[in-house]
């Protein structure tokens, strides 16, 4: 008699955070009713509410305790106007210091939150709306204008509202304080959430101009048009690029994007190993790079899974370099979309503690971090790890917040990580993280990539002015050159300053390729002289009886650049018996 439900091939419950089988709105509707409303508005506090306030209230404190500290002084010395300005500023240096770094942080932790999100959104808004109207095979050179066009109306507009929202908060602002705000502190709470208003709208206003100008007249993305060709014995680097594995821990379990849309468990994944396997034996890989969702959800049988999948071909390990994606560290909960993680959350620095261990295992003593100052290599990422293997030990065996202070540096100081080129004019990769901050799985897929790194990434291809570079990251750069299937996918898992990395990059655009995964999107183009290569997923866009594919690129020493061949496509048929090794 067959079975009235058949477990092994799921039902609805894996569809629940299926974006392949349900829309975002049903999703965020059915969330509506799950999340904790009392989390929600806590994480509202420490994220949004409490960095305006101390920037906002930075001003009036400063000025009261000018105005409080020069009077009494000038009553009791008589001192001079100016020797009176030297003696405060220096007691001021040192009494606020903390009071300007919390402003400082919290600017910037406003800046990532709100303004270059919302400037984001207002430029792919423009741009997808102009796309709409540019048929399906128009001409690039349109396309590519029209992105210029949409960038610089952004940028305008982006301009206007900020302008109107500094105009409407500007009466309520104030930027003196006195003596009588330290006996009632309770009165500075309207004018310092009304001073950090002003001072974003203000600074974005400003931001949007030049972010609008500078994304308008920078290179726009094209489809690449052809590959190099190179003369016989060029060195060549063969390089195969999985991304978005998205290992579970589960033999018949589903991924939380895909649901049953998806194939179940990881034979696919391992498959794909195996045909790997059986290539680098008939013609040597010089590199497996992965980047990011090797896990589905960070957890830690997820990892235990890939980690065993991996061992499984030890050439292909020790070959390997991974990278985090938004599902490995940024997930809250597999189970339960509507989670809410408050910020400094113990959780948030579990997963990336789990990421962070697996990477040391796999490519601890090949790779190199950078020193504090970010400026030079400062020796392997085992090394730097070392003198806290156990406080992250300690933690990951007891949890709780107070064994995670610290590690927030610890994982920070990791990025970017470099292979480095074993020749001067040889091949190395940089490892970005580029992850933005987030505790709720509904928003877990938006990207940044830190400006320290940026500049780090610049300074590392300084350092080796002569070698090629793969740049590796889990988000896509800049959006493709195509309409996009939803505005919400093209909005939700953006790179929010990728254009500003791009420019930054030019310098050394013609001797580096990025790859990155993410988007599951098969596309290979260019920005400017930088070549982008986007890594479809081999197992997130088709069921267990529909084919998926992967990469093995092939990179070429060109003068004073990095060629890129015409590519090996490998497909992985429906079925298809695993390769024993």
């Amino acid at each position: 008699m067959p079975m009235i439900i058949e477990p092994r091939d799921g039902d609805a419950e894996d569809d629940v955070s299926s974006t392949k089988k349900r829309s975002l709105i049903a999703i965020a509707g059915s969330l509506l009713g799950e999340i904790s409303l009392p989390k929600l508005a806590l994480a509202w506090v420490l994220g949004a509410l409490l960095p305006s306030l101390l920037l906002g209230a930075a001003p009036l404190v400063v000025t009261a305790w000018i105005a409080s500290v020069s009077g009494r002084v000038m009553a009791l010395t008589g001192m001079g106007s100016l020797t009176l300005l030297a003696l405060v500023g220096v007691l001021g240096w040192y009494a606020f210091r903390p009071l300007f770094r919390m402003a400082e942080k919290s600017f910037w932790s406003l800046n990532a939150l709100v303004v270059q999100p919302g400037y984001a959104i207002c430029r792919e808004g423009l741009q997808h709306l102009a796309e709409s109207f540019i048929p399906a095979g128009a001409d690039p050179d349109r396309r590519a204008k029209l992105r210029s066009g949409s960038a610089i109306g952004a940028g305008l507009l982006g301009c206007a509202a900020a302008a109107a929202v500094f105009a409407l908060v500007w009466p309520a602002t104030r930027w003196s304080g006195g003596f009588a705000d330290f006996i009632a502190p309770q009165r500075l709470l309207l004018p310092a959430l009304a001073n950090a208003v002003a001072l974003m709208a203000l600074y974005l206003a400003l931001a949007s101009l030049l972010w609008g100008l500078a994304d308008g007249l920078m290179d726009q993305p094209r489809d690449l048009g052809g590959f190099d060709i190179v003369p016989e014995g060029t060195r060549r680097w063969r390089v195969a690029h999985l991304s978005d594995v998205h290992v579970v821990g589960e033999r018949y379990g589903f991924r939380i994007e895909s649901g049953r849309a998806g194939p179940r468990g990881n034979e696919r994944f391992l498959q794909v190993l195996d045909r790997l396997e059986e290539i680098h034996r008939r013609e040597p890989l010089d590199l497996l790079l992965i980047t990011g969702d090797m896990t589905d959800a960070g957890r830690s049988a997820e990892w235990g899974e890939f980690l065993d999948a991996m061992q499984r071909h030890p050439a292909l390990a020790e070959r390997c370099l991974i990278l985090p994606g938004n599902h490995d560290v940024n997930i809250v909960d597999r189970a339960n979309p509507a989670r809410l993680e408050l910020p400094g959350s113990p959780g948030k620095h579990l997963r990336q503690m789990r990421t962070l261990s697996v990477m040391a295992a796999l490519q601890g003593g090949r790779v190199q971090v950078f020193d504090q100052r970010r400026t030079s290599l400062a020796g392997s990422l085992n090394a730097a790890l070392e003198p806290h293997r156990e406080k992250i030990a300690a933690f990951a065996d007891c949890g709780g917040l107070r064994r995670s202070a610290g590690l927030e540096a610890v994982w920070a100081d990791a990025f970017p990580m470099v292979l480095p080129p074993s020749e001067p004019d040889g091949l190395g990769v940089i490892l970005l993280n580029s992850n933005v901050e987030a505790h709720f799985s509904f928003t877990n897929a938006l990207g940044l990539v830190a400006e320290e790194d940026i500049q780090a990434t610049l300074a590392a291809a300084r350092s080796f002015p002569d070698a090629r570079w793969i740049l590796a990251l889990h988000h896509h750069p800049i959006e493709y050159p195509k309409p996009a299937k939803a505005f919400s996918e093209r909005i939700g898992t953006a790179l929010i300053n990728g254009s500003r990395l791009l420019r930054l990059l030019r310098p050394v655009a013609p001797r580096m390729v990025a790859m990155h995964g993410h988007r599951h999107i098969d596309w290979i183009g260019r920005c400017g002289a930088l070549k982008i290569v986007s890594a479809p997923s081999p197992v997130m866009e088709a069921t267990d009886a529909e084919p998926t594919c992967f990469y093995i690129h092939t990179l070429a020493a060109a003068p004073d650049a990095l060629a890129l061949l015409e590519p090996q496509r490998i497909v992985m048929a429906p079925g298809q018996p695993a390769i024993t090794t």
